[in-house]
């Protein structure tokens, strides 16, 4: 007699998102578009039509490239003065 078998327990390997909140609108609606051999990238908003485009490495990720249209929209908005 044998022992009986074990379950084989699959990991779940999380996966990197592909859709984003707009910083601008607060949707959840931000798509990142990389166009292959030119190396641009498109950050684009669907409800409120926010548009960047970036240069990038071949080597940055679809997070990365929304990480720096997020610090540049940041950076440059001008904050309201206190009264």
């Amino acid at each position: 007699m044998g022992r009986r078998r074990r379950r084989v327990v699959k990991i779940v390997k999380k996966k990197l998102p592909t859709i984003f909140v707009c910083p601008a609108c607060g949707e959840e609606s931000m798509k990142v578009t990389m166009v292959s051999g030119k190396g641009n990238a498109v950050v684009q908003c669907g409800s409120c039509k926010i548009k960047e485009e970036f240069t990038v490495p071949s080597s940055s990720s679809i997070v990365d490239i929304y990480c720096m249209f997020t610090d540049k929209y940041y950076g440059s908005r001008i904050k309201p003065e206190s009264e």
